[in-house]
């Protein structure tokens, strides 16, 4: 499996950022192509030390590091991206990470 870790950076209106987060940018992540799970943090999100920067991480669960970057280049991964530039405007970062079982 592998993961890509969406760190969205907290931004100065959190309303205007989780009301498009909701009824735009979730939408449209969902129709990735090989996407097999997706996950958003519930609550705040902390970090061991001092405040976090982030306002909200997102976990889309694939079934390699290569159906990520496919699902990234689709026309849907395309304007999912593009879309960033809507409501991200504190910034993001994107992790990918190759997992197995422990």
């Amino acid at each position: 499996m592998a993961q890509l870790m969406a760190l969205y950076k907290t931004p100065s209106d959190k309303a205007a950022f989780d009301a498009h987060y909701a009824s735009t940018h979730a939408p449209l992540a969902k129709k990735i192509p090989g996407l097999k799970r997706y996950e958003i943090s519930t609550g705040p999100v902390t970090v061991a030390q001092g405040e976090s920067p982030y306002h909200l991480v997102a976990l889309l669960e694939f079934d390699s590091l290569d159906a990520i970057h496919s699902g990234l280049a689709s026309p849907e991964g395309q304007a999912t991206a593009a879309d960033l530039a809507n409501f991200a405007h504190a910034g993001v970062e994107l992790i990918m990470l190759d997992t197995k079982p422990a």
